[in-house]
């Protein structure tokens, strides 16, 4: 009897262990040494999907990654290379930009050399003396034109460019100053009123050198013509029949003869001391206006007749009534002008100048006497 339970617990253990081992396999996860049975399989199966789901959003993201990556490169690559195309649009840019002023310095050098060398480039066959001599000579077999014309001046070491007026009171006259429209400025140095600026065709200033040459030749006298225009195309005119200027060592002093016309004798003035007859030449660089310390101009002291008219040039007298070489331009449609002539009057004030010219002409040729 006790055989047989003992019989019975040893079948018991045994089987309830049997049992056992099979819950325990059942339950515990499968290993390399366990991918034979049912249940590991299935468990392997959900775990290798769930790794290869992993491992392939760890692709994409990882592929996403990489796109991103490899577009910012792009784009940053792409946006050099704009960077780069448009520096060097601009340094061409800048290039051209920088040859042009090298040019036009160049061209400037050059002009204001040939301007100032004494001895031309080549010779150059001049039509006259001066304006007066070429209507005589020229004038004498057929009508001269008025125009740009060639003198060389008794004197002179160069001929040069002038214009001639061949139409007004029978002709002959050398334009030496000339304005209109307010295109040139005539806020000029010493050295540039010297040798003249401007356009022969337009506006211009002949030049002091050019201007002393012409009325200092053997046996001539010459005469001045001021021809005035007022804003309102009112004419008026100031003559002198006599005109010379001194040499540069004398700073071109200016001598006036007799005076005739509509427009007064601004150049003497009313008083002593607005006589601007005998004045040497001044500029804001070279000062020769006999304000010494300074002068007086409507209450106002004043140091430099040539700085209290915005810089220009002229025969001044602490500072005087005439200034054809003022400031001259137009605002819009008004007229802003410091051309002076102020004894060309109306209604008792000066009247607005729009446009000036200054030409000589011969009162005696030496070949017609």
């Amino acid at each position: 009897m006790i055989h047989l339970r003992v019989t019975s617990f040893i079948c018991l253990s045994v089987f309830l262990f049997g049992w056992g081992e099979t819950l325990i396999s059942y339950v515990k996860p499968c290993s390399s040494k366990q991918r034979s049975g049912k249940n590991c399989s299935v468990l392997c199966q959900c775990s290798a999907n769930t790794r290869k789901r992993k491992l392939k959003q760890e692709m994409r993201t990882r592929n996403l990654q990489n796109s991103l990556v490899e577009y910012a490169r792009s784009t940053k690559k792409m946006i050099r290379n704009m960077m780069d195309d448009q520096q060097s649009s601009l340094d061409y840019l800048s290039n051209q930009v920088n040859e042009l002023m090298n040019r036009l310095l160049l061209l400037n050098a050059e002009v204001l050399r040939k301007h100032l060398d004494p001895l031309p480039y080549k010779a150059v066959q001049s039509h006259g003396l001066d304006c007066t001599d070429i209507k005589d000579t020229i004038g004498s077999v057929s009508k001269t034109p008025s125009g740009l014309y060639i003198i060389h001046p008794e004197g002179s070491n160069y001929p040069f460019e002038v214009l001639c007026d061949m139409d007004f009171q029978g002709g002959g006259w050398t334009v030496i100053q000339k304005r209109t429209d307010g295109i040139i400025e005539f806020q000029r140095t010493w050295s540039e009123y010297l040798d003249g600026f401007g356009d022969l065709s337009g506006e211009f200033w002949l030049g002091l050198r050019k201007i002393f040459h012409i009325v200092n030749q053997e046996a001539t006298s010459f005469s001045l013509y001021v021809d005035l225009e007022s804003e309102n195309d009112k004419h008026a005119y100031a003559s002198y029949d006599g005109f010379w200027i001194e040499d540069e060592a004398c700073s071109f002093k200016i001598h006036l003869g007799r005076y005739s016309g509509n427009a007064g004798d601004a150049f003497r003035g009313y008083r002593k001391e607005d006589n601007q007859n005998s004045m040497p030449f001044s500029t804001f660089d070279v000062d020769n206006d006999g304000c010494r310390p300074m002068c007086t101009i409507k209450e106002q002291p004043v140091k430099s007749c040539s700085n209290f008219s915005d810089k220009t040039g002229w025969w001044f007298n602490q500072c005087g009534l005439a200034n054809l070489n003022g400031i001259h331009r137009y605002t819009g449609r008004f007229l802003a002008t410091g051309i002076h002539w102020d004894t060309w009057t109306m209604n008792n004030k000066p009247v607005k100048i729009k446009s000036v010219s200054m030409k000589i002409r011969r009162t005696y040729n030496p070949y017609f006497n």
